[in-house]
């Protein structure tokens, strides 16, 4: 599968990056040579091989949850790049 300068720029928007002119060409590049190996990965046999590893294997690592006390919005909000009074101002998502 090829991908495309348009569809690398599509994905960058989507992901709200910002990818120089001058590195989308060699990123679609790179793209490709990761989904054709994902394509040659899709026609590997593996009949018969046991599954050795994965979560199917894995103990519950979560703790029971417990209340907490929040800290309040001066804490919350410290990081915060931009805000309005206890709220974030985040950009808009959907037009």
């Amino acid at each position: 599968m090829k991908i495309s300068k348009d569809e690398v720029e599509k994905i960058a928007h989507l992901a709200r990056l910002e990818i120089d002119d001058s590195k989308k060409e060699k990123i679609a590049e790179q793209l490709s040579h990761i989904l054709q190996y994902i394509d040659k990965l899709k026609d590997v046999d593996v009949k018969g091989v046991k599954l050795s590893s994965g979560a199917a294997f894995m103990n519950n690592v979560l703790r029971n949850d417990e209340p907490e006390e929040s800290p309040g919005p001066p804490v919350t909000l410290a990081n915060a790049p931009q805000r309005d009074e206890d709220f974030y101002i985040v950009p808009r998502v959907v037009k």
